[in-house]
């Protein structure tokens, strides 16, 4: 089964860490891309979202953005309704 939430990452980014722990936290399960070594997934990444840095998030086929991006949704109380249509 594949997961809905999609996050490309790089294995020291704070960021990615932050936001798989905070997806972690949710007990949702993603799928990881890490483009630390592959530029043709960088490249996916980066023509999928329109953005250079990492980690770039998606719930289903909606791109949140990066890490920042989440934790609004989260603070917002947006999050989890999010999720709930992704699963």
């Amino acid at each position: 089964m594949t997961s809905k939430v999609t996050i490309y990452t790089t294995p020291y980014c704070p960021y990615c860490i932050r936001a798989k722990q905070l997806l972690d936290g949710k007990q949702v399960s993603y799928r990881e891309i890490g483009v630390h070594s592959d530029p043709g997934l960088r490249q996916e990444m980066m023509q999928r979202s329109g953005r250079r840095t990492v980690p770039q998030i998606w719930i289903g086929e909606r791109h949140v953005g990066g890490y920042d991006d989440l934790a609004a949704l989260e603070h917002g109380g947006s999050l989890d309704g999010l999720l709930g249509l992704a699963n």
